[in-house]
C-alpha cells in the first residue's frame, strides 16, 4: 500500500523573516531560525553571506525552486525567506556537562531520518515522559520541528532538551568521549533491551521507518539492540518502537 505524507500547514507569516537583509541580520543577531529556504539559482554577495553565517549557527540551509518560496504565499522575498525557530536548541557538550553536574547518568536519544512529523511529536512526548535527557537531531534528515510538530508532541519538543547538530557521526564521538555507550536499534540484532544496561550512561538511537539507521552510524554504535517480539511482522512503527525502549529504560532506572 502507498503512504502518503501528512500535509502540512503553511507557516504563519509572523513565524517567517522574509527577504535577504532582514535573514542575514537576523543570523549575525544570533536568532534561533529553524531553517533558510534559498532560490536554487540565487547568485549574489548577501546569499553567500547568508549560507556562510548558517553554517556557522548550524542553521539548515535548503536550495528550493521559486515555487516554493511563492507558497508562503509573502511579498518580496528576494528569493530567500526563513523559518522562526520554536525550539530553542541546546548545545550537546553543555547538555551533557549539566547533567552529570548535577549526578545523574545521561539518557539520550538520537533521531536519523525520521521525517514523519506525527511520529516526532509521539516520540518526544513519550521521551519527555521517560526521563529522557535530550533529543539529538541532524540539521538535515529529519522533520522540521514546526508547529505541527510541537501540538503533535503537546507541547514535550518546548520542554525536552533538544540537540540540533551537523554531524551524528561527530555527535556519537563527542558521547564516546564523554563515556556515554550508544546502542542502535535494529530489529535483526541479536541483544535484547531487556539485556541492556539502561542506567549507566547512554544514547538509543532510532531510525526512519524507510530506510533504517545509516549504515555508517550503526557501524560506530556499541551494540545493536531489539524488541523482542512474538508475532511474525516486519517491524513496529518507530513511535511505538521508541516507547517501548524507553519504557524499559526508565524501568530500569527506578
Amino acid at each position: 500500500m502507498k503512504q502518503f505524507r501528512q500535509k502540512q500547514s503553511r507557516p504563519k507569516k509572523s513565524s517567517l523573516i522574509i527577504g535577504k537583509i532582514p535573514v542575514l541580520t537576523a543570523l549575525q543577531e544570533g536568532k534561533e531560525l529553524e531553517r533558510i529556504f534559498i532560490q536554487n539559482n540565487l547568485h549574489g554577495d548577501v546569499a553567500e553571506e547568508i549560507k556562510r553565517a548558517a553554517l556557522k549557527h548550524n542553521v539548515p540551509v535548503n536550495k528550493v525552486p521559486v515555487e516554493k518560496l511563492n507558497s508562503f504565499n509573502v511579498a518580496n522575498h528576494e528569493g530567500v525567506v526563513a523559518l522562526i525557530s520554536k525550539v530553542q536548541y541546546q548545545d550537546l557538550q553543555n547538555v551533557i556537562s549539566f547533567i552529570t553536574e548535577k549526578g545523574d547518568a545521561p539518557l539520550l536519544l538520537m533521531l536519523d531520518g525520521i521525517t514523519d512529523i506525527r511520529n516526532i511529536g509521539g516520540i518526544a512526548r513519550t521521551a519527555y515522559c521517560c526521563g529522557v535527557h535530550a533529543i539529538i537531531i541532524p540539521e538535515k534528515g529529519v522533520g522540521a520541528l514546526n508547529e505541527d510538530a510541537i501540538l503533535t508532541s503537546a507541547g514535550a519538543l518546548e520542554k525536552i532538551a533538544v540537540c540540533r547538530v551537523n554531524s551524528l557521526m561527530k555527535a556519537v564521538d563527542d558521547l564516546h568521549l564523554n563515556g556515554i555507550k550508544v546502542y542502535a536499534s535494529e530489529m535483526t540484532a541479536s541483544t535484547t533491551i531487556d539485556k541492556v544496561d539502561f542506567a549507566e550512561p547512554c544514547c538509543v538511537v532510532m531510525g526512519g521507518e524507510e530506510n533504517g539507521i545509516y549504515p555508517a552510524l550503526m557501524k560506530i554504535c556499541d551494540d545493536k539492540i531489539k524488541i523482542p517480539m512474538k508475532g511474525d511482522f516486519e517491524s513496529l512503527n518507530v513511535s511505538v518502537a521508541t516507547g517501548m525502549i524507553l519504557y524499559e529504560a526508565m524501568k530500569q532506572r527506578g
